[in-house]
């Protein structure tokens, strides 16, 4: 560790029992492995026969192998205990990890903030450009759409009653025409005779 905490005395006396392990377990594997070693070496001479001496020397690397292989399951139970050690009682850096973690996922979510901002800004300025364009082009069809109903039956019946006016007119004016002719036709036919003519 960067800094050194103060622990509890019950935590510093399990670090140091932590570290008399690992140091009793590297010096028991390095001492075993070196005897084993010297026991390889082949003597000229002994005091007791090349059998006796073989089968005490074989017993000797079993054994020294033995505890090379006690020394090494310490060593891993140990690497175990100092996991749980640091998962159950370092929370400043339990914290630390999580203040890290916390300040990724709100960098995180002022990026996307931004980005939906700025999406939104384009969208709105999008669908303004789009209802100006509906609107002007649409305007002239809907002026008599957006009248009010009473305005609108107004022009109806001001329409019907110029269509009224138009229309009499054109049917009375045949019957002047023919009367007309029929006065005209006896003052053509007695256009010889002057006293039937001006008494008429």
């Amino acid at each position: 560790m960067a800094q050194q905490r103060a622990l509890p005395q019950s935590k510093e006396t399990l670090l140091q029992s932590y570290n008399k392990r690992l140091k009793d377990d590297i010096k028991s594997i390095m001492d075993n492995f070196t005897e084993i070693i010297k026991t390889a070496k082949i003597e000229d001479e002994t005091q007791v026969s090349r059998a006796t001496q073989g089968e005490q020397d074989n017993y000797e690397m079993h054994v020294r192998a033995a505890n090379i292989v006690r020394a090494g399951e310490s060593l891993m139970k140990l690497v175990s205990d100092l996991k749980q050690f640091l998962i159950l009682n370092d929370f400043p850096s339990v914290n630390e990890a999580i203040d890290q973690r916390n300040q990724q996922l709100r960098a995180l979510q002022e990026e996307c903030d931004r980005k939906l901002i700025t999406l939104r800004d384009e969208i709105s300025i999008d669908l303004y450009e789009l209802e100006e364009e509906y609107y002007s082009s649409s305007s002239s069809l809907c002026e008599a759409n957006d009248l009010p109903l009473c305005e609108a039956y107004g022009r109806l019946d001001l329409d019907t009653d110029s269509a009224d006016g138009l229309s009499a007119p054109l049917l009375a004016s045949p019957e002047p025409s023919a009367g007309s002719l029929q006065v005209a036709a006896p003052a053509h036919s007695h256009a010889g005779g002057p006293g039937p003519t001006e008494h008429a």
